[in-house]
C-alpha cells in the first residue's frame, strides 16, 4: 500500500519561505511521477507543480507560482520537495502531495490515484 506524509507547513510572513516535503512509501519511488496541489478556504483544489519519474526530471508549475516555487525529488531518500520563496498571502492554502506511477508530468487531480493527507500553510501579511 503507498503512503504519502507530507511535513513542513507553518505560518511564515509574506515574502518568507517553506520547504514542504512529501515522503513516498510502500512501491518503488523512482517509477513516480509527483505533484503538488493546493486548497485554499472556499476554493476547489488547484494544480501547483509536478515532476516526472526521473532524478533530472521536467517540471510543471501553474502560473501563480511559477518564479516562486520549485519542485524537487531525491530517489535515494524516497522524497519529494516543495521549495516556495517569496510567499504571498493568496499562497495560504492546504498543501497536498500526490503521486502516480509511469513517468508523464501530470498537472489534473485526476491522474493522481495516490495523496497525502496535506499540510497547512499560512501566509500573514
Amino acid at each position: 500500500q503507498v503512503q504519502l506524509v507530507e511535513s513542513g507547513g507553518g505560518l511564515v510572513q509574506a515574502g518568507g519561505s517553506l520547504r514542504l516535503s512529501c515522503a513516498v512509501s510502500g512501491r518503488t519511488f523512482s517509477s513516480y511521477a509527483m505533484g503538488w496541489f493546493r486548497q485554499a478556504p472556499g476554493k476547489e483544489r488547484e494544480f501547483v507543480a509536478a515532476i516526472n519519474w526521473r532524478s533530472d526530471s521536467s517540471t510543471s508549475y501553474a502560473d501563480s507560482v511559477k518564479g516562486r516555487f520549485t519542485i524537487s525529488r531525491d530517489n535515494a531518500k524516497n522524497t519529494v520537495h516543495l521549495q516556495m520563496n517569496s510567499l504571498k498571502p493568496e499562497d495560504t492554502a492546504v498543501y497536498y502531495c500526490a503521486g502516480a506511477t509511469g513517468p508523464p508530468i501530470r498537472t489534473r487531480q485526476y491522474e493522481y490515484p495516490y495523496w497525502g493527507q496535506g499540510t497547512q500553510v499560512t501566509v500573514s501579511s
